[in-house]
């Protein structure tokens, strides 16, 4: 690790300078959006271009790996929320009606569920990325997925996908009145509930 610059004082170990490149990243977007470059978090910081390029690449790099960050700490606040709930709609509802809550406006966790390839005409949250962020929610949620009708990754890939069309649906147009609270999952639960228990209804009818 260098030891020049930080402001004069130098971090202790590459982890500690990567957590402080990280929240000079935070603290870039949260003052002027995602546009970031890596000069800004470099003088925040007190050090040379080249001390952050050490560890990152470039400003892209920055915004994924703050963005990953804040999505690890999300995943927390999901699983909080829906700790206890065994039954598959409840804990989705309130997983997704947290999430919707949450995400709009957060410049971290959008610039990371709304990546996407050069010349894609639309900003989508089914991106391999966001995917694998809901996966990880469904892992550590208290429900047997199996009993419920989800044998195989393909099915929970499918249910993942359909929640997060859901959410992007909801995040990019919340419709003339934002839904939250009881409103929202009530609404959640009457078109995703179906969709949650078809496995199981399917199964036990062959």
């Amino acid at each position: 690790m260098r030891s020049r610059g930080w402001a004069g004082v130098t971090p202790s170990s590459d982890e500690e300078a990567i957590s402080r490149i990280l929240d000079a990243v935070d603290d870039e977007v949260a003052q002027h959006g995602s546009g970031i470059r890596l000069a800004d978090v470099a003088r925040r910081l007190g050090v040379t271009r080249q001390t952050v390029y050490r560890y990152f690449p470039n400003a892209d790099a920055l915004l994924i790996a703050s963005a990953m960050r804040a999505v690890n700490g999300f995943i927390d606040q999901v699983i909080e929320r829906a700790n206890g709930l065994n039954d598959p709609v409840a804990a989705i509802v309130e997983s997704v009606s947290f999430g919707v809550e949450n995400l709009a406006g957060d410049p971290q966790l959008e610039a990371l569920l709304t990546r996407r390839t050069e010349g894609e005409a639309a900003i989508s949250l089914t991106s391999d990325t966001a995917m694998a962020f809901c996966l990880s929610v469904f892992r550590r949620l208290d429900v047997d997925w199996a009993l419920h009708g989800f044998h195989d990754d393909a099915a929970l890939d499918e249910l993942a996908e359909i929640i997060l069309r859901t959410v992007q649906s909801l995040l990019v147009d919340p419709g003339q009145s934002r839904r939250n609270g009881i409103a929202l999952r009530r609404f959640v639960t009457r078109w995703l509930g179906p969709a949650i228990l078809y496995p199981r209804l399917t199964s036990l009818s062959r």
